[in-house]
């Protein structure tokens, strides 16, 4: 029997796990995979983001880009509001960045949460 096609501006119950590894402004990685996320929540779509190494750096809170340039904290603030994002915990504390610079809704995780979110997602995006 055939499938029906889903179109893409149906809901989606699917739950997707983006996992970003770059630093905020280094390369587009992690505004690419923002954009990502906030389209996807857009669809009714679960998401979740897990933030790995210098990509912990995404969740200070304060940041300042210069004017007219994405802001990857407000970026990270809309899908903390939508759906879970965590930080890899020794990630962060490698780099000497106390949990307490996060923006609200970040919180900090660990390989094991990684895992039990791998394996509940319908889908992983690594970026």
């Amino acid at each position: 029997m055939k499938q029906a096609k889903r179109r893409m501006d149906e809901p989606a119950d699917k739950q997707y796990l983006i996992i970003i590894n770059d630093a905020p402004y280094g390369s587009e990685r992690p505004y690419n995979a923002l954009r990502l996320a906030l389209a996807l929540t857009k669809r009714s779509a679960r998401v979740r983001m897990f933030l790995m190494a210098d990509a912990v750096y995404c969740a200070i809170d304060g940041q300042k880009p210069p004017t007219g340039y994405y802001s990857i904290e407000r970026m990270l603030r809309s899908v903390a509001r939508r759906g879970e994002v965590a930080t890899c915990g020794t990630c962060q504390e490698a780099r000497g960045i106390e949990a307490e610079r996060f923006v609200d809704g970040v919180r900090v995780g660990s390989m094991d949460l990684l895992g039990e979110w791998t394996l509940e997602a319908d889908q992983v995006i690594n970026f």
